[in-house]
């Protein structure tokens, strides 16, 4: 159970002040996107910050100098490099409002890549009837590796299509979705999987886990799906497969991020691309509204916080 004695706190834009002024009661707010100064309270005043996401490294950078702070509320479901930025400060997660979006995005990545919606695009901008049979997604063994929300979110969007999905976390057991098979199992299950979930959160045990040895254990012509964190994947290793045509790819996040104008990875045969975009959809705006209501609202009544991923040190 994670209370806090929390006095100050900043959002990152005022629509996030507007938002949850109401509720806020006798905190002292101010607006600050971890650009300049905060608005509204000294950086010796902040105790806790709404996370600005645009502002990346450096953002985090800025929270570890704040000499008072107590709370960071991330406004994404991954938290990685959130703890040490703290220096001791509590972690809560959004986990939970982004998995639908994320699970649309990963199912329009999937479709794209089986059924070439892509060419058909292109097609129709050159004004071309090319029909063509695709591998499609009906019958494929998919391999998803992260069991968390967003994973059961994916899950439950996948079972329509008819796929044959083998799940994998951290260790062996079995769950209200059936059998989980643990990540020390990958090596027997990866020459049969198709297409390749990944959806784990980026920690020392999931960083460059997707290497040279793992895609080389995957079937040719296998997509593999990175919804995850760009450092799940060894970006170099992925990139050779591609370039010798052997796998596909479809990724929302890479590394690095954002990807370089000159990197190899624009123009690899085989890949999809997206910006990081998995949570960006309308859906999410309101969702977020919600949460952060019911977050401050708690901060500001000493209640237990929502989504906590590490209490901080007392």
């Amino acid at each position: 159970m994670t209370t806090l004695d929390i006095r100050t706190l900043t959002l990152p834009t005022q629509w996030h002040l507007d938002t949850v002024k109401d509720q806020a009661g006798d905190l002292k707010l101010g607006v600050w996107d971890l650009n300049g100064a905060p608005e509204g309270l000294s950086e010796a005043e902040v105790e806790a910050v709404v996370f600005h996401h645009p502002a990346g490294e450096p953002g985090k950078q800025r929270l570890s100098t704040l000499p008072n702070l107590k709370l960071i509320q991330t406004q994404s479901t991954g938290y990685d490099g959130f703890i040490e930025a703290g220096r001791g400060a509590a972690v809560a997660s959004a986990y939970g409002l982004h998995a639908g979006p994320t699970a649309e995005l990963t199912l329009g990545l999937i479709l794209t890549a089986q059924r070439g919606l892509d060419r058909f695009a292109r097609d129709q901008a050159e004004h071309a009837w090319r029909p063509f049979t695709s591998p499609g997604l009906l019958d494929r063994k998919v391999l998803m590796i992260g069991t968390g929300g967003v994973g059961v979110a994916i899950a439950e969007r996948l079972a329509p299509f008819g796929v044959e999905l083998t799940r994998v976390g951290t260790r062996a057991r079995d769950d209200q979705h059936g059998h989980v098979h643990g990540v020390d199992e990958l090596p027997a299950l990866l020459p049969a999987a198709e297409i390749v979930i990944l959806i784990t959160p980026l920690n020392d045990d999931t960083r460059g886990m997707v290497n040279a040895d793992f895609l080389a254990r995957l079937p040719d012509d296998a997509l593999v799906v990175n919804v995850a964190r760009g450092p799940v994947v060894d970006t170099d290793a992925l990139l050779a497969e591609l370039q010798s045509g052997r796998l596909r790819a479809a990724l929302d996040v890479v590394e690095p991020e954002p990807l370089p104008a000159d990197h190899p990875l624009w123009d690899a045969p085989g890949l999809y691309l997206a910006p990081h975009v998995g949570g960006r959809s309308e859906a999410l705006k309101p969702r977020l509204a919600a949460y952060l209501r019911e977050q401050v609202r708690r901060i500001a009544n000493g209640e237990e916080l929502q989504n906590v991923v590490y209490g901080g040190r007392r």
